[in-house]
């Protein structure tokens, strides 16, 4: 399948993404294994039996253990998704590094079977922000600018609103925090390496950064955000995005005025006139 080409400028140097994915370490990526339980307490809520699934994910490792018969996809811009094959596709921890977040969640719409499910995990606003708050301080107090460094996470109304632009039914959006405690900026960083999570904006700086805006970063993250034994705290908001393939057999809202009784009479209450 060929998607339209956009001539908008990319957000994400997907090469980079995929260098820094190659460098991760398998003890470091605890936020996908809490994505995986966090999508099996979803499906546990289902009430249906799903028998084609189909997992989009840089780590496959991660998601093989708990969904053996799944197929695996790569995240690439064109998923390698059949159309129509499946009832279940999950999208797991990659949309917040994709340029074209809706042009995934349309590509899983159409490779859902009609009332097939789409279950989306990914990365949601308030992930990082004491580290984007203390590096924007630092760096505008040391250089007089700022260079992005921390990668701009869509909040939950916006991932919500990708559900219906991509066209599918019954969209609900919900969130669930982490925090994790570090004992400084650099344990922090390298931890972020780690998980293959590092900076790959497209307009990040290529350049050493100089090392006063490290130390000033240390300090108000310190001020700040830190536990009261001195340990940093940084926030993990995991999103959780789920749509269906329309069907007729799904729940659809009543037509306005086609209510068979008043609302007071089903709540057993007068009805009476608003004063001015």
């Amino acid at each position: 399948m060929k998607l339209p080409e956009s001539n908008a400028p990319s957000l994400f140097d997907r090469p980079a993404v995929t260098r820094h994915r190659a460098r991760a370490r398998d003890e470091a990526l605890f936020l996908h294994r809490a994505a995986v339980d966090e999508v099996q307490d979803r499906l546990s809520m289902v009430n249906k039996t799903f028998t084609a699934s189909a997992i989009v994910t840089p780590f496959a490792h991660i998601w093989q253990a708990d969904l053996p018969k799944a197929q695996i996809v790569a995240d690439d811009e064109v998923l390698n998704l059949t159309p129509g094959a499946y009832d279940l596709v999950i999208h797991a921890m990659a949309l917040h590094w994709a340029n074209d977040p809706v042009g995934q969640l349309i590509q899983c719409h159409r490779a859902l079977r009609p009332d097939g499910l789409l279950l989306v995990i990914c990365l949601g606003g308030e992930t990082l922000h004491e580290l984007r708050t203390a590096l924007g301080q630092a760096e505008i107090e040391v250089t007089g600018g700022l260079s992005p460094r921390v990668a701009p996470m869509a909040e939950l109304r916006d991932l919500g609103g990708l559900l219906q632009r991509a066209g599918l039914a019954l969209p609900v959006a919900d969130t669930a925090r982490l925090t994790a405690e570090y004992r400084d900026l650099t344990h922090l960083m390298h931890d972020l390496r780690a998980m293959g999570e590092a900076n790959s904006l497209a307009g990040r700086l290529k350049h050493v950064t100089r090392r006063q805006v490290f130390g000033k970063a240390q300090q108000i993250y310190a001020d700040h955000f830190a536990t009261p034994d001195g340990r940093l705290k940084a926030t993990f908001e995991l999103t959780c995005l789920t749509g269906w393939a329309p069907d007729d057999s799904q729940q659809k809202p009543m037509r306005p005025g086609s209510a068979q009784m008043r609302l007071a009479d089903a709540l057993g209450t007068k009805e009476g006139k608003l004063s001015d």
